[in-house]
């Protein structure tokens, strides 16, 4: 892992860019005399790690007392995309405008991002743990497609948050059951873009025995700031 910048910021966080081979990534760390629980943070789809509600909630997240990082996984941010990946986003946006089915075009798309995304973030996962400073328990929040698929490989990951929010594929749907951490699920009732009874079909599959879902009224973007104050209390019950 090699660091490119680092600069404290006005609350006393640290925010520290990296880059780990190809993979790049923001770490924040607040100020502590003991090694910090890790949060791992993804945004949804594809979008990149510089997005401004991932840094607010990061930031909110480090300033509770956590080492948090995101990453730019393959496919995502400012990541080369292969022509197949831009061909799909291209027929998403043309069948959105058409008001066409989108299922099948999410399926091609989102699959295979999940596929090549996972083993950047255990990468990642590797570098930041030798890190001083950094002495786990690992936790996840955000993209809930990417967080089954790393909950259900990945035993250092000891409790998640997701945004259901995003497509989950079908291959993400049945490892759903394989989720056994603690979880906190947050639904956006009137989503405009995910059906509700999908959301809660796949709540209902998971195979965690403590599992809460938060729902509220609202769209897409519209999930409350104060579920990241929530967030940040799951996290406090099972990484601290």
């Amino acid at each position: 892992m090699h660091f490119t910048s680092e600069q404290r910021l006005d609350d006393g966080i640290l925010q520290r860019e990296f880059t780990l081979g190809e993979i790049p990534g923001t770490l924040w760390t607040p100020e502590s005399a003991a090694p910090l629980p890790l949060i791992l943070m993804a945004h949804n789809n594809g979008l990149p790690k510089g997005e401004s509600r991932l840094v607010a909630r990061a930031r909110h997240t480090a300033a509770s007392g956590y080492a948090v990082a995101t990453i730019d996984a393959a496919g995502c941010g400012d990541r080369p995309r292969s022509t197949a990946e831009e061909q799909a986003r291209a027929d998403l946006r043309r069948a959105f405008q058409a008001g066409e089915p989108v299922d099948e075009i999410f399926e091609s798309f989102i699959g295979p991002l999940v596929e090549k995304a996972v083993p950047d973030w255990q990468t990642a996962l590797d570098a930041l743990l030798a890190l001083p400073g950094i002495g786990g328990p690992v936790g996840y929040s955000g993209w809930t497609a990417v967080g089954i698929r790393l909950a259900a490989v990945e035993p250092r990951i000891a409790a998640a948050g997701f945004f259901a929010g995003g497509y989950v594929p079908h291959a993400q749907r049945a490892e759903a059951r394989q989720v056994t951490v603690p979880l906190l699920f947050l639904l956006q009732w009137d989503d405009e873009g995910n059906p509700r009874q999908a959301a809660l079909d796949l709540f209902d599959a998971f195979g965690s025995k403590e599992k809460t879902l938060h729902a509220n009224l609202g769209g897409h973007t519209g999930t409350p700031w104060f579920e990241v104050e929530d967030g940040d209390r799951f996290f406090g019950r099972h990484l601290k």
